[in-house]
């Protein structure tokens, strides 16, 4: 029996069968989609997803294909400066399509022995107490112990358990597209320039060697959003708004996309889960939406794993929706709120212009980013230090960095007094007698660190430290 088949082979399903198979879980992505994705939906990636990749040795191989911003304009497209103090070893923006995103954690999912199979859709599902039978296309069947619906949003594993997913309908929509134009490049900024004063959803993007990423409002709302816009409609909205079509032609891509934001009910139903836009999905203001699927695999990869292989303490994998949900409600949040301060009506862009007044403070411009990179967040894990909850960002140790030392996807005790022990957590725990001036200054003599690099507890009683170890990785061996 497999242990964990993925639906949906997306950057959430990658990345949580990358921490699967870090514990040695069996793993199985299925794909409906025969080739990759040709389309860069998402753009880049934030600071928490960046720390992600270099918590487990893979920023490396981002950054070679990516380019690094330290830019603002993110809360709305208000241009305010990258703010100063982010809590943060990697205080930029990587800009990557998301098709290279993609491409890098295939890759690594097979060289950890995960299975991929494409062209290969779930149709049906059933469960029982023992594991989950899965019915793909032409009849196949298939059975795990576990499965994870990362497969968009609209997702077949979501609506076969009858997941509820309550929201709002889009009432806007926008075309993007990535094509060429013959208009001059100083003439297409001009023009952009103009429009935006009013048009906050226009623009066009240059992408290099004379293509752009055309953005443009459409009429209405599409009935069928699956079917993609054709050049002509491109055309005919670029006209209306900008008096111009750039001279658009050969369009690589053509999409179009809402503003319905949605949220799962639930994450867990028996033994299947959700995971990225299959449980939340919103509009890209902010470009959060591929981050938080990533960030959502993080947090539920251990924690399966943790299951599969026996030593979950109880409620551990319930801490996946009470932890994820919440997030994402926020992020839910603020693209509605984002989206309404994209408004060209009145009231809207008064409230705008009031926001942008306040940004000039770094205080709420910090506070901004700091929502819209997710490292702001902080998971409620009862009271303690200020850092309990909160992810730890890289710091230097005495013998390099902490993310080097986060590899293996294992929890970390981070000793900085050499009196404390984990001795009867040493096959889920590594005990690191190390301190260095960035944890002194934290005013945190050690730290344990779960496997996703949140705090689980901070101080220097052994006896502090026994009552927090099993609330995460279980009874002590024998």
């Amino acid at each position: 029996m497999i242990d964990v088949i993925i639906a949906g082979g997306g950057p959430t399903g990658l990345m949580l069968a990358c921490e699967l198979r870090l514990h040695g879980v069996r793993v199985l992505v299925l794909e409906k989609e025969t080739e990759p994705a040709g389309q860069a939906r998402a753009l880049g990636l934030h600071v928490r997803s960046i720390e992600i990749m270099d918590q487990r040795g893979l920023l490396e191989r981002f950054l070679a294909l990516g380019k690094q911003y330290a830019v603002g304009g993110f809360f709305a497209g208000l241009a305010k400066p990258w703010p100063e103090r982010l809590d943060t070893a990697h205080p930029y923006i990587l800009a990557i399509p998301q098709n290279l995103t993609e491409r890098l954690l295939t890759e690594r999912a097979a060289e950890l022995g995960a299975g991929l199979r494409r062209g290969r859709e779930v149709t049906g599902l059933s469960q029982d107490e023992h594991g989950v039978t899965v019915a793909l296309t032409g009849g196949e069947r298939l059975r795990a112990r576990w499965l994870v619906g990362c497969d968009g949003g609209r997702s077949t594993v979501r609506k076969l358990l009858g997941v509820g997913f309550p929201g709002e309908p889009s009432r806007v929509e926008t075309l993007v597209g990535e094509m060429e134009l013959t208009a001059e490049p100083e003439t297409v900024a001009a023009v952009v320039a103009r429009v935006r004063a009013t048009q906050l959803r226009f623009g066009a993007v240059p992408l290099g060697e004379g293509l752009y990423r055309v953005i443009v409002p459409a009429e209405g709302v599409a009935g069928d959003r699956t079917t993609a816009p054709s050049l002509a409609e491109f055309r005919q909205r670029l006209r209306a708004l900008a008096g111009t079509d750039f001279g658009v032609h050969s369009p690589r891509v053509l999409s179009r996309f809402g503003d319905a934001t949605r949220l799962a009910e639930r994450y867990r139903t028996g033994r299947v889960l959700l995971a990225g836009d299959a449980a939340h999905i919103h509009p890209p203001t902010g470009g959060q939406g591929l981050n938080l699927g990533l960030q959502d695999a993080f947090n539920l990869g251990w924690k399966l794993a943790a299951e599969v292989a026996g030593w979950a303490p109880e409620g551990l994998l319930d801490s996946y929706h009470s932890e994820r949900h919440p997030v994402a409600a926020d992020v839910l949040d603020n693209t509605r709120a984002q989206m309404e301060l994209l408004s060209p009506e009145p009231g809207p862009r008064a409230v705008r212009a009031l926001l942008s007044e306040l940004m000039d403070f770094e205080e709420v411009n910090r506070y901004l980013m700091e929502k819209i990179t997710a490292i702001g967040v902080r998971y409620d894990l009862g009271e303690g230090h200020e850092l309990l909850g909160r992810r730890m960002r890289d710091i230097r140790l005495g013998r390099g960095r902490l993310y080097e030392l986060t590899r293996a996807g294992r929890g970390l005790l981070l000793d900085g007094t050499g009196r404390l022990s984990a001795a009867g957590w040493a096959d889920r725990v590594d005990h690191v007698v190390d301190g260095g001036k960035e944890l002194a200054d934290m005013a945190a003599p050690a730290v344990l660190l779960r496997p996703d690099g949140y705090v689980a507890w901070a101080g220097e009683e052994q006896r502090e430290l026994l009552t927090r170890l099993p609330r995460w990785f279980g009874p002590a061996a024998g």
